[in-house]
């Protein structure tokens, strides 16, 4: 199994973030602002809906790691580090989502 991680993918995020419009899907997307990369990020999310529900799973596996991709490209347009995602996420196995909704009334 792969050692790659999604902080190595942030890590790609940022150099591809730096390099120029004209030559980084990247950049390109970055340089229209968050709005424009949410969008984008929406569209691979309903790809990946899309794809669980009525396609392969080499195509949820291909539309999941778009949408993945483009999330953290959301991040990057936020300044968002994904350390702080992973904290949130790591604060909520704490307790069972049926508990935590429970006390949220």
């Amino acid at each position: 199994m792969s050692q790659f991680s999604l902080f190595d993918l942030e890590d790609i995020v940022a150099k591809r973030a730096a390099a120029s419009p004209d030559e980084s899907w990247t950049a390109s997307l970055l340089s229209k602002g968050v709005s424009k990369a949410a969008e984008k990020f929406g569209e691979e999310a309903v790809e990946t809906v899309i794809a669980a529900v009525s396609q392969s799973d080499m195509d949820v596996i291909n539309e999941a790691s778009d949408a993945i991709f483009h999330l953290l490209v959301v991040l990057k347009a936020r300044n968002i580090p994904l350390a702080l995602v992973m904290a949130e996420l790591e604060s909520r196995t704490k307790q069972s989502g049926i508990t935590e909704k429970k006390a949220r009334g």
